[in-house]
């Protein structure tokens, strides 16, 4: 398995790199079937868990917002397609989770890294968001995301960015 770090991270300016990923009801998703339209690609380490869960709460309750910007949310982790369907439906989640755990896109956009827990090492998804442009580039990228207030910093610079 490939140790993934941050220097992996996908820098600003650059392509976004392409994945196929299924959700939550088994539908395969490619990147490329979202060109023209702009992205919130987010990836989170585990479904139902409380950061997770306040952090995909929030997007659900924005999104309307996101909407009208023309913005499509989709959420990542290593969770299985089972585990997301349990967690949108207990949740009322109204936005697309994509199954990784095989950790390929993980490992692409650079999230997959190692972790430190009460001094114990291991591998796991460090809260990244990235905000693709219509092109396909990154137009934006929150690192180590901190769930309060994330929401409303990202529709801000979405917002900021088409506007410019």
């Amino acid at each position: 398995m490939a140790k993934a770090n941050s220097d992996q991270l996908i820098d600003t300016g650059k392509k976004a790199p392409a994945f196929a990923l299924k959700d939550q009801n088994g539908q395969l998703h490619r990147l490329s079937q979202y060109a023209g339209q702009w992205v919130v690609l987010y990836f989170y380490p585990k479904d139902n868990t409380s950061g997770c869960t306040k952090q995909a709460c929030a997007f659900r309750d924005q999104q309307p917002d996101f909407g009208k910007l023309d913005a499509v949310v989709l959420g990542v982790s290593p969770d299985d397609e089972k585990a997301h369907t349990k967690f949108v439906d207990k949740q009322n989640l109204n936005f697309t989770l994509l199954a990784d755990p095989d950790h390929v896109a993980l490992e692409k956009y650079g999230v997959w890294q190692e972790k430190s827990m009460y001094g114990r090492k291991y591998m796991g998804v460090v809260r990244t968001t990235y905000l693709i442009d219509p092109k396909g580039k990154i137009a934006h990228r929150w690192d180590k995301v901190k769930v309060a207030n994330h929401i409303p910093d990202v529709l801000g610079i979405l917002e900021q960015l088409q506007n410019a």
